[in-house]
């Protein structure tokens, strides 16, 4: 046996088991493409910018499930989508009193969100970006994890 012949069937293995991990990695980017999952925060909802330093967040997870704080109270619900739409359903929240101008933000945040009805991610600004029925940007959020 030479050893050429010894070396190629190892090189052929090599070369599979890379091709294997490239095809995983490409399918968890298409993955994370497809799907609004993650923890955001609001830099903008319609239009108008956000309170300095007030946490308006936003987290989605792969089964739908809801969560995040309007700035004041925190919130949680569903939302169904797909690769490009999103719907978020009525969402449960606290009851806490805050000052006027953040609960302005809160309640314009959570009349925002039964406008969504589509989403694109920003890969390379990491930003969600949700989008009314006509394609307006309704909403621009930064990824947090």
């Amino acid at each position: 046996m030479t050893r050429t012949s010894r070396v190629f069937p190892v090189l052929t293995w090599l070369f599979i088991c890379l091709v294997a991990c490239l095809a995983l990695l490409l399918a968890d980017a298409a993955q994370a493409a497809s799907a609004p999952s993650g923890k955001w925060l609001a830099e903008d909802i319609d239009g108008g910018g956000v309170i300095d330093r007030l946490q308006t967040t936003l987290e989605i997870r792969d089964d739908g499930i809801v969560t995040g704080m309007g700035g004041c109270n925190r919130y949680a619900g569903s939302a169904k989508f797909d690769s490009t739409t999103i719907k978020f359903l009525p969402m449960a929240s606290t009851r806490m009193a805050c000052s006027t101008a953040v609960m302005k933000q809160e309640s314009k945040f959570h009349i925002t969100l039964d406008k969504i009805r589509a989403w694109r991610i920003d890969e390379a600004q990491r930003k969600l970006i949700l989008l009314d029925g006509q394609g307006f940007e309704m909403m621009r959020l930064s990824r947090m994890d």
